[in-house]
């Protein structure tokens, strides 16, 4: 898995970031039971009469950290060849790595392991079922309708997917025969979907715990220590032998740059990760070949909004629609208020549930001040293979991972 560099100390940094993130993934069982003993530490300190009282509670902190174990278990396992992604070969070792401070994660990519945990329960369980249906569903049928299986080559068909998580919309869309490509600038997120598509060759082959580090507004004790099993179908199987899928890390803005190369791009809960949206909407337009369709679902958290080193705007959607519509597109069809959630836990006594839009556009497939040419309608597409036992993630001018995951500060 290679990526493109030309300046040394620019590699330096982007190795420096992976070795934190990948330290933040070895930290996360140490992270997690200082977290249950702090609690069970402050519990003793309690009357003997309150702790009386509180005896189930206390036996299931012990069961949280049995809990814990499972989970670092899986991490360890995603992590394990971790080494060679991105041409990072001096990624901290797995043994030893807990005697020293050397490598000691910031609180903020604690959270990202968290929240990449969760992202299992939306990609790829069968508890995620009802908001895949919700959230990708109808991104996927509109897929069919404009490029129907019966009447194009779909291997000719490039689909691009920005914001692609654990990557099953990418999956469902290259399922059906389409060259699919998913973009990702979460490295947490890069690391969880390799080990998904490249390294799990069975149905609900491990066991997780997503929710027990919601310590909150849980009805039953039950409800926290619930698990969940991925992933639900085998990727292996499931797949075309001549699909054409892959992955490009690193920001969106610098890895699509190319005009006119991209039937159909596919956003679900992506362009609010922007400082600038207007610089989202502009590419999109501009990598879309003529007449191609931009197919939107997600609400408008701006996820910069409120991070003090960061400059960002936030344009309700009128504005937005305005924005779209100067730049080029033409809308076919808007759905406003869809409900839709993101990676909720279902037995919450909190759900959170968007008012979601969702748009289709089309960027005209000649521009108004010129006439029809024979030349401006042809298509010129290019396959793009990907093995699935080697995954090729390429990427221009990756450095940090300061994506917050999709709408994981309000879950």
């Amino acid at each position: 898995m290679d990526f493109c560099h030309t300046d040394e100390e620019k590699i330096e940094e982007e190795k420096k970031s992976f070795q934190r993130i990948i330290t933040a993934f070895m930290f996360y069982r140490i992270h997690s039971l200082n977290r249950v003993a702090k609690t069970i530490n402050y519990l003793k300190s309690l009357p003997e009469q309150h702790q009386r009282l509180l005896i189930n509670y206390n036996n299931s902190l012990e069961t949280i950290r049995h809990c814990v174990d499972y989970n670092y278990n899986v991490i360890l396992e995603m992590i394990k060849d971790t080494a060679y992604l991105f041409e990072n070969q001096n990624t901290p070792s797995l043994d030893g790595w807990h005697s020293t401070d050397e490598y000691k994660p910031i609180e903020s990519d604690l959270e990202k392991v968290q929240s990449t945990l969760k992202q299992f329960v939306r990609d790829w369980s069968t508890e995620g079922i009802e908001e895949r249906n919700t959230c990708y569903k109808p991104i996927i049928d509109e897929i069919l309708k404009e490029f129907p299986l019966d009447s194009v080559t779909p291997s000719e068909i490039k689909i691009l997917v920005p914001g692609a998580g654990l990557g099953r919309l990418v999956f469902e869309i290259a399922k059906l025969g389409y060259t699919s490509q998913g973009n990702e600038f979460s490295v947490f997120m890069l690391i969880a979907s390799n080990f998904v598509l490249n390294r799990c060759r069975g149905v609900n082959m491990y066991v997780l715990y997503p929710w027990i580090h919601q310590c909150d507004n849980n009805l039953e004790t039950e409800h926290q220590m619930q698990c969940i099993s991925f992933p639900d179908i085998n990727p292996a199987k499931e797949l075309p032998l001549n699909a054409h899928i892959s992955m490009a890390a690193g920001d969106f803005l610098q890895v699509y740059t190319d005009k006119d190369e991209w039937n159909c791009i596919a956003t679900c809960f992506f362009i609010d990760c922007a400082n600038n949206i207007v610089a989202f909407i502009e590419t999109i337009f501009k990598i879309l070949k003529p007449g191609g369709i931009w197919v939107n679902l997600g609400p408008l958290l701006y996820h910069y909004s409120n991070v003090f080193d960061q400059n960002s705007i936030e344009p309700s959607y009128q504005v937005i629609k305005e924005v779209i519509k100067g730049i080029g597109f033409r809308f076919e069809k808007e759905i406003l208020n869809v409900p839709t959630k993101y990676a909720q836990n279902p037995h919450s006594m909190l759900q959170y549930e968007y008012k979601s839009v969702y748009f289709v556009c089309r960027k005209p497939k000649f521009p108004l001040t010129l006439a029809p040419s024979t030349s401006e309608n042809e298509i010129n597409e290019n396959g793009i293979g990907f093995p699935l036992n080697n995954e090729e993630v390429s990427s221009k001018d990756f450095c940090d991972d300061n994506d917050d995951q999709d709408a994981e500060e309000t879950n």
